[in-house]
This record gives C-alpha cells, sequence and structure tokens, in this order.
C-alpha cells in the first residue's frame, strides 16, 4: 500500500480525492468485502443476489449520474466531423488489407464483394440500433449502457466481458498485420519480424515484439488527450482515403476481366462463410458510440457521424474487392499482404511499397480509435463496479480515462505477442456479432415495454413474438450449418421469423417514441439486425464456439465471485439513496442531463 508522499488527497465538496490510488478500497471497496465475514456472507447469498440481478434494470438517470464516479468529468470536445472520421479510422484497417485476400483465395473467390456487401448490411443495421441509445443515453459505456438499461445487468455483464474480449483481439490483430505490413515496406517477407518458439502451441508460436511495440506507442497517445487523437486520426486517415483511391485507379487499369471469368467458385455457402469472417473489416463502429459523452451535440452528431462512415466505409470495401480480383486470378492472392503482393505481380514493385504504407497509416488509426474506445467502455463499465472501480477514475488534466487506457491497451499487447491473425478473427466475430444481435433486442424492448403504458397482455404478446424471432433465427443459422445442401428448412424458419415480425408490429402498440432521433422501419430493421447477425454466427467454425464458451465460462466464474457481489453492493447503495426500479418497473427518468437539440 502507498505512503503518504504518494496518497495525497484533496477535498472538494467534501469528498476525498486520491492523487495516487493504489490501496485495497480503490479495487473492491463494497461492503461485500469490508471483511472475510462479509464476503463469505455474500457466497452464501449469491442465488438471490444473482435473481436480483437478472431482474433489475438500471435507469437511465443511473446511468448519467455514473460520470460522477470517474471523479473528472471527460471534456465535450467531438462534432460530427470527428465522428465520421473517427468512424472511418476506426473500421478502415487491417480487415480490408489482410482478410479480403484471405477469403478470396480460401472461401469466395471473386464473390467476396458479395460477403463485403452482406456484412455491410448487417453492420449498417447495427449502427442504426446503436445511434438511437447513444443519442438518448449519451454516455462512455455504449452497448454496455444500453443493454444494462434494458435487459439488465446480468445480460449487460456478460456483454461487457465480450465487449471487451472484442476490443482486444481487434487491436491484437490489427498489430500483428501491422507488422506484416511494416516487413513488406523495408522489402521483406511478412513473417521477417516474427521470432518462432518451438515449444509452445501452433497459432501462438510466433511472437510478435513489434506489436508489442506499437501498442504501447498508441496508448501514450491515446492517454495524453482525446481531441489530439482525433487530429492524429484525421492525418492518419486522409493519408489513408488518398491511398485506397490509389489502389482502386491504378488497380483498375491493370484489370483483366478474365479473371472474373469464375465469379463465386466456392458457390453461396462461401459467400456467407467468408462474410462471417470478414464481420471484422466492420469491427470498431461501436467505438464511435462510446464517444457520445465527449460529443458536443449528440442527438445531430452521432447519427451522422456513425451511419455517414459506415456508408462510405463500406463503398470503398467493395470497390477494393473488385479491383483486387480484377488484378490477379483469386487463387493466386496473396494472404498475408494481398494488395501489396498484386501490384508486384503486375510488375508495378515500386506500388507497393505506397500500399503498405496507406495500410500502415489506416492500421494505425484504426489501433488508435480502439485503444480510445476500449478504454471508455471499462470506464463505464467500472462506474458500476462490476469492474473494480480504479479504472474508472478519469484524470483532471488530460480528461481521458488513464488507467483503463493502460490496463486495456498491456491486455492487447499480450495478445498480439502471441497469437496468430486467423485464430484472432472467427473469435472476434462471434463476440462482435452476439453484441450486436443484444443491442437489436434490446432496441425492440426499449420500443415495446415500458411499466404503466405496457399492458400485461401486451408485455407477453411482445415477450412470445421476441421468442419466436430469436428462436427462428437460430433455427436458420443451425439449419445452415449442419445441412450442406438442404433448402427445406428454409422454408419453414424464414417464414416463422417473418411472421412474428408481422405479428410485432401489428398485435403489440409502441409503447415509446423515441425524443430526438429514432430508429426507421421498427419492428422490420432491428428484427432482420437480429436474423442476420445469428444467420452469420452459423457461418463460424467450432473450434472458434469453443474458445467463446470459455471465455464466457471464465466471465461467469468471475462475475460470479466478484463482479456480482460488487454491483449487488452498488445498487442497493443508489436504492437507498435514489430509488431503483425492478424489470417489472418503466424507466421514464428527468430527462434534464439529455441533450435536446433537434436534428
Amino acid at each position: 500500500m502507498g505512503t503518504e508522499g504518494d496518497q495525497q488527497t484533496k477535498s472538494e465538496g467534501g469528498i476525498r480525492r486520491r492523487v495516487c490510488s493504489c490501496t485495497k478500497d480503490d479495487f473492491l471497496p463494497e461492503e461485500s468485502f469490508k471483511s472475510w465475514g462479509n464476503y463469505a456472507n455474500a457466497l452464501i447469498q449469491t442465488p438471490t443476489r444473482l435473481i436480483d440481478r437478472i431482474l433489475t434494470r438500471s435507469e437511465e438517470q443511473e446511468e448519467l449520474e455514473a460520470k460522477s464516479r470517474s471523479q473528472n468529468e471527460m471534456k465535450k470536445t467531438l462534432t460530427w466531423w470527428d465522428l465520421i472520421w473517427f468512424g472511418m479510422g476506426a473500421v478502415i484497417g487491417a480487415g480490408i488489407f489482410v482478410l479480403t485476400g484471405l477469403e478470396a483465395n480460401q472461401e469466395a473467390g471473386p464473390a467476396v464483394v458479395l460477403s463485403y456487401v452482406v456484412s455491410g448490411v448487417s453492420a449498417l443495421l447495427s449502427v442504426f440500433c446503436y445511434t438511437e441509445f447513444a443519442v438518448e443515453i449519451p454516455v462512455a459505456g455504449g452497448s454496455f449502457a444500453y443493454l444494462r438499461v434494458e435487459l439488465g445487468d446480468f445480460v449487460a455483464f456478460i456483454a461487457a466481458g465480450n465487449i471487451l474480449l472484442e476490443y482486444v483481439i481487434a487491436g491484437a490483430a490489427v498489430a500483428r498485420t501491422w507488422t506484416s505490413y511494416f516487413a513488406t515496406l523495408l522489402n521483406f517477407n511478412s513473417g521477417k519480424f516474427l521470432i518462432k518458439v518451438n515449444s509452445l502451441a501452433e497459432g501462438y508460436n510466433e511472437l510478435d515484439p513489434i506489436a508489442v511495440g506499437v501498442c504501447i506507442i498508441i496508448c501514450i497517445i491515446a492517454i495524453l488527450s482525446t481531441k489530439g487523437s482525433s487530429r492524429l486520426n484525421y492525418i492518419a486517415t486522409i493519408a489513408h482515403i488518398f491511398v485506397i483511391f490509389f489502389i482502386i485507379i491504378c488497380g483498375l487499369i491493370k484489370s483483366d476481366s478474365k479473371n472474373y471469368s469464375h465469379f463465386a467458385p466456392y458457390g453461396v455457402r462461401g459467400i456467407f462463410k467468408a462474410s462471417a469472417v470478414l464481420f471484422f473489416a466492420y469491427v470498431g463502429f461501436d467505438a464511435v458510440s462510446t464517444m457520445a459523452e465527449e460529443t458536443k451535440n449528440p442527438g445531430r452528431d452521432i447519427p451522422i457521424g456513425l451511419i455517414g462512415s459506415m456508408v462510405i466505409t463500406t463503398f470503398l470495401y467493395c470497390l477494393l474487392a473488385i479491383t483486387l480480383c480484377l488484378m490477379q486470378p483469386y487463387q493466386n492472392i496473396d494472404t498475408q499482404a494481398p494488395f501489396s503482393v498484386a501490384f508486384k505481380s503486375i510488375g508495378w514493385n515500386w506500388a507497393q511499397y505506397i500500399v503498405a504504407a496507406g495500410a500502415l497509416k489506416g492500421m494505425t488509426s484504426v489501433l488508435l480509435v480502439g485503444a480510445v474506445g476500449q478504454a471508455r467502455y471499462l470506464t463505464h463499465i467500472s462506474r458500476t463496479h462490476m469492474m473494480p472501480p480504479w479504472f474508472s477514475q478519469v484524470n483532471a488534466k488530460t480528461g481521458t480515462p488513464v488507467n483503463a487506457t493502460a490496463v486495456m491497451s498491456c491486455a492487447t499487447a499480450i495478445i498480439a505477442l502471441f497469437t496468430k491473425l486467423d485464430i484472432l478473427s472467427n473469435l472476434l466475430s462471434i463476440s462482435t456479432l452476439f453484441i450486436f444481435m443484444l443491442v437489436a433486442l434490446a432496441l425492440l424492448v426499449r420500443r415495446y415495454y415500458v411499466r404503466g403504458e405496457t399492458t400485461n397482455a401486451n408485455r407477453n404478446k411482445l415477450i412470445a413474438f421476441l421468442l419466436i424471432i430469436l428462436a427462428s433465427s437460430i433455427a436458420t443459422a443451425t439449419y445452415w450449418g449442419l445441412s450442406k445442401n438442404g433448402w427445406i428448412g428454409y422454408c419453414i424458419t424464414v417464414p416463422i421469423w417473418l411472421l412474428a415480425t408481422i405479428g410485432l408490429w401489428y398485435f403489440v402498440p409502441h409503447a415509446r417514441n423515441p425524443k430526438l432521433w429514432g430508429v426507421p422501419l421498427v419492428p422490420w430493421l432491428p428484427s432482420a439486425s437480429i436474423a442476420i447477425n445469428i444467420f452469420l454466427l452459423g457461418s463460424i467454425d467450432k473450434a472458434s464456439f469453443m474458445r467463446f464458451g470459455a471465455w464466457t465460462g471464465l466471465l461467469l466464474v468471475y462475475y460470479l465471485f466478484f463482479g456480482l457481489h460488487a454491483s449487488y453492493d452498488t445498487a442497493k447503495e443508489f436504492e437507498r439513496g435514489r430509488g431503483w426500479k425492478n424489470v417489472e418497473d418503466g424507466h421514464g427518468v428527468d430527462r434534464k442531463d439529455v441533450p435536446s437539440a433537434p436534428l
């Protein structure tokens, strides 16, 4: 524990705040952890507390007030222009520059462009769902906060663990790809800087020290300033866009239509299988929603920033995929640095350096936005005490969550050191699709259920229709995964999904309308998002699901022994102070802290 010198405090309004924190109370300050006797009593109450957390939802107001637990507020410096560039910077990186070649070569052929369309539509549907929540609940917690309000603490925690895993894996994958393109830029083989350790398991035995160094540098930049990170992201992303246009224009000049003669050599199954993996290329846009707390006018800026960046990104992805497959036969596309090698194959050796430099700039911006976003997720999760509150501290000088940024960056660096890209990309897609499905489900709950307005009959109909939508979507994905050539199952599962969505639209009245900006075509759009996300899950390999299950199991162990009791104590403290609403209660709140500026 620290000495008086490193435990300097100051008093602000009667609250003592440490300049340097390193005591037990920074990590486990709750009543359940005050003594071993208290902890034993908490463990005995685990079943009761678990039921309470499953059945209890947060209030919007509580999520907004949780900002005070960070000691200092984040600075409101961002506009829709910042968010568009953050959105593109977060997304355009390792996915397009590596996975395009991998999936075109092994799964989809030239039809990889259709794979990008499918995953792009799925991502865009999720973007719409995110925007309504981000406008109404402008906090750093992103999807964690949204799920906590609509689906309860327990579901939010499971999602939170996978959100953090998503960001760590995404950052690690991009960092390792950064090394590959850096080697290409220096005219080396893409694996030049990897250190092979034969004593480690296959897939984890090629160490990447450069990726670790890149993660450390990005961490320092993210800690110093959000606005500064935004400006650096501008520079990197603008340079990146120029390189993308260079690839498209010059690549099409050297295109050969004969390379499109076998457009879909692996059939429809290959297109969807590639699409599930290529969803990795769209991961990162949700980081923009975590910046709502630092946005000047969330009601206007967030929808423009999120939707605008996603539309632009999808269009560029499709053009890049078409260009790559026109430059080379899909069988000859390099799976490590496809665009650089493609230019080399047509005799433009000098062009590979421009491509590699552009890819490095793009991946640097992806790492930067990812570091900013993942830290803000962890900050808000720890405000609820599901994670130690030490992570929620915001530095008064920089206005950034220093502790959360440093810890998440360290985790990213460790994973990047050991794990290969193909293992990371599949596992990442599962976590992301799972979370996006939950956000779409939460949006339907938000629109159709509020106590005092929704009758018991309508509530029961809502539950029934949602269960049917989920069950039919899971059945469709399962049939896709098990039946290689069958089609009869789809004639049953798809109409059931359609009828359930029609039933929800026709028989259950809306209980809530958005105040500032809302998702159009409810329930069709969120219901389609649920179906597509679950369907894409059916195309991911078994080993990735086993890793996903193991991680979720570890989350449950942590939750039952620590997170449950910490969040339970925090919730009860809030209940004694201001009141708490059960899952059967509505959560209409005083909107004074919610931005009211119209579009």
